[in-house]
């Protein structure tokens, strides 16, 4: 007998009362675009603030790459949405920008100064990438928009030593036909893209990036996007 979504996350931890599982909105007059794309980068304790900034002036260097708004318009619908937060330990995956409607090299542009504004602050504490991956389902269902296509992006170099197991998070993200993908980077742990593989990710298109050093991470992310969205 095939699980719910509760039955599924419930098998490994009782949930808060405060998170909702209510369904995605659909509302008839959201708007429809080709992807939901939630961007987790880590802020926890083997995130120091240098190395924060530089995750996200990577994802900012990312969204200015004419390869992203190709991307972007080369879809049925010429436009995604996304949302860029960060994580550390249990409940603590905060937007650091909401969600944007991108559809154009200028919409691109914007969403990356943004990004270089944004006011990321290295969080300290525990790794839970399971419970950042339940809250981001929770985003993506409260989202002001439609589409086929619901995507978390974790961006890590640790593994999950807190909250819920990412086994049973990725569960209940499937459940809700959400897909994972993640990028690992490999400063500290040599073996997390095999980690990420067998425990994180999920979906028919899910894959895992890796970036060996810091100086890869710009070719990393900017070829993470560019698949997830085309």
């Amino acid at each position: 007998m095939r699980l719910s979504r509760r039955e599924l996350l419930g098998k490994a931890v009782a949930l808060p009362a405060a998170l909702s599982l209510a369904g995605p909105v659909m509302a008839q007059a959201s708007p429809v675009v080709d992807l939901q794309l939630l961007l987790a980068v880590d802020a926890s304790a083997s995130i120091d603030t240098g190395l924060l900034d530089f995750q996200l002036r990577g994802h900012a260097a990312a969204f200015r790459h004419p390869a992203v708004a190709d991307a972007i318009t080369n879809g049925p619908h010429r436009r995604i949405a996304v949302m860029l937060a960060q994580f550390a330990g249990p409940e603590t995956l905060t937007a650091l920008i909401p969600w944007r409607e991108l559809g154009s090299v200028a919409d691109c542009d914007s969403f990356a100064a943004e990004i270089d504004a944004a006011p990321g602050i290295a969080m300290g504490g525990s790794t839970a990438l399971g419970s950042a991956m339940v809250r981001a389902v929770e985003l993506l269902d409260k989202a002001p928009y439609r589409s086929a296509r619901r995507t978390i992006d974790v961006v890590s170099n640790g593994f999950s030593n807190a909250g819920i197991d990412p086994r049973s998070a990725r569960g209940y993200a499937a459940a809700a036909n959400v897909g994972i993908n993640a990028l690992a980077i490999l400063n500290e742990y040599d073996w997390l893209e095999d980690y990420y593989s067998d425990q994180v990710i999920t979906g028919r298109t899910a894959f895992v990036r890796s970036a060996a050093t810091l100086e890869d991470f710009g070719a990393a992310i900017l070829g993470k996007l560019v698949t997830e969205i085309a």
